[in-house]
């Protein structure tokens, strides 16, 4: 039987909080620091490796977590969410973006049809009909062949995609698998939506809205703005535009689109990278062979985090060293830290990803909790962040956990010999530098030039980014956030903090405020 407690409340969380604190500087320095990393790594799926060498924690905090784990009944909820319970407390709904690659476990049947079955169905459609777009079957009003694919979606439909599309451009480019250029519309500021118009040749693009609700005003106001643009370049909108969202929506049997591909309640929009919402997008940009390929490494990665054993288990064990360091070391944010390019955007994927899951002050039954819960996350490529605010990193009064992510090989296979060495193995070096000043420091009789280490990072490390490690990548992060979540015993899978803006910003449209809301609108001339 499955309980769900307060992690204060956990007997294993009170040892794990009397456990004595690593000194990391120590354990990192000498011959005992190359054992340590050689030890500290779990494989992950697709030829990724998790390793945590340089993170707080030896064999007597590991086996405290092993205890945490089990009396939290990680495995026990997992299995309950891709089983089909009701693990989204909040809505009162199923949570199955799993399902999108993979069945897990039990068949679930939700709406009255299977739902992995529905998952494949509406990636077969989507396959289709990037194929025919592909194919010149399915063209403009002149017969003439789409050559750039936009989405309009904001949030997690678009920073999910557009993080997974930037990742795979280059690499679709070098294995000529790229088929169309994509743009992503997202923000309501008019300035988005003309820059990406006044970048693209409309009449040869094909417009992706994305709205499970069919109804989301930012989405809804940037689908006008292009449908004016279209109209004012003599186009039908109609052979333009296609509709990803729910079977219920106005959009879904609407004569506006070309077709429609369908989502559900059951997956939030942060976790619909390997739905329709990223499917659509991904299979016309790339083709359908890449988007499944991506969709492969995720499933991998998935069916690891059904492990018991934490040592076998990326995510679980990522999860559980987190919580260590927010609750017990109290550290408030962590940094993401890509040592590639094509992952530029995949920081603030996970940005959503994370604080919009756990940024939760009230348990899952609505009772305050008395410990803190998700990070704040931000980071930025490397080598990039390095010349920016890794100073702080370094020498700043906060201690911010790292999560490095790098990759042997590049994408586009060519490289440039400089001084003795390529750019890749540069790029390589900068983060296996990082990880050692981190931990290690250096001692300085100038106090300005003194590193006093101790800074926990861990890294995960693939060959190549590609398709199938990517969705790997994601699972690995999708899935430690959801074990975080059922540690700090909150529900990951609603959102109500980003309610309460929407409606005060549709008070303000409507003319209806008072008191200081009525005082700034009058100020931002609304």
């Amino acid at each position: 039987m499955i309980t769900w407690n307060n992690l204060d409340k956990l007997t294993s969380y009170q040892e794990l909080e009397k456990t004595e604190s690593v000194d990391l500087a120590a354990v990192m320095a000498g011959e005992n620091g190359a054992e340590r990393v050689k030890n500290y790594s779990v494989p992950m799926a697709e030829g990724l490796a998790y390793n945590y060498a340089a993170k707080k924690v030896d064999d007597t905090v590991l086996s405290a977590l092993e205890k945490l784990a089990e009396e939290a009944q990680l495995t026990e909820k997992f299995e309950a969410l891709y089983n089909g319970e009701v693990v989204n407390t909040g809505e009162k709904r199923l949570v199955l973006h799993h399902m999108t690659r993979g069945q897990l476990g039990d068949a679930v049947v939700a709406d009255g049809v299977d739902k992995r079955t529905f998952y494949v169905e509406q990636q077969k459609k989507i396959a289709e009909f990037a194929n025919k777009v592909h194919a010149g079957e399915i063209t403009n009003g002149a017969g003439e062949k789409f050559t750039t694919v936009v989405q309009i979606g904001i949030g997690g439909s678009d920073l999910g995609p557009r993080a997974m599309y930037l990742a795979l451009e280059n690499w679709a480019k070098k294995n000529d698998t790229f088929k169309m250029e994509a743009k992503f519309i997202s923000n309501v500021d008019p300035d988005d939506a003309a820059a990406v118009l006044n970048s693209v040749d409309v009449a040869h693009s094909i417009f992706v809205l994305v709205s499970k609700s069919g109804t989301t005003l930012e989405t809804l106001t940037n689908e006008s703005f292009v449908k004016d643009a279209l109209k004012n370049a003599g186009l039908d909108a109609s052979k333009h535009m296609i509709a990803v969202t729910s079977e219920t929506s106005p959009l879904a049997k609407s004569d506006d689109y070309l077709a429609a591909f369908f989502m559900d309640d059951y997956i939030g929009g942060r976790f619909s990278s390997t739905s329709a919402v990223g499917g659509a997008v991904l299979s016309l940009a790339f083709g359908p062979e890449v988007f499944a390929q991506f969709l492969d490494g995720a499933a991998a990665e998935d069916k690891l985090s059904l492990n018991k054993n934490i040592k076998e288990n990326p995510e679980m064990l990522d999860a559980l060293i987190g919580v260590y360091e927010r609750n017990v070391l109290g550290y408030p944010s962590t940094a993401v830290l890509p040592y590639s390019q094509a992952l530029s955007r995949f920081p603030a994927h996970l940005q959503q990803l994370d604080m919009e899951s756990n940024g939760k002050s009230v348990n899952r039954f609505g009772e305050p909790v008395d410990y803190v819960t998700g990070p704040v996350i931000f980071g930025e490529p490397g080598t990039n962040g390095q010349h920016s605010f890794y100073q702080l990193l370094h020498q700043g009064t906060d201690i911010v956990p790292l999560q490095f992510v790098g990759f042997k090989n590049s994408q586009i296979g060519t490289d440039v010999v400089i001084q003795d060495s390529t750019s890749q193995q540069k790029l390589c070096a900068n983060v296996a530098a990082q990880i050692v000043a981190f931990a290690c420091g250096k001692e300085d009789e100038n106090r300005n030039k003194n590193f006093e280490g101790g800074r926990p990072s861990s890294i995960i490390i693939g060959d190549q980014l590609t398709p199938a490690s990517l969705g790997a990548l994601l699972a690995h992060f999708e899935n430690k956030i959801m074990f975080q979540g059922f540690l700090w015993n909150v529900n990951s899978f609603d959102q109500e903090g980003v309610q309460l803006g929407k409606v005060l910003a549709k008070r303000v449209l409507a003319h209806e405020t008072d008191g200081a809301l009525k005082v700034f609108s009058d100020l931002l001339n609304i």
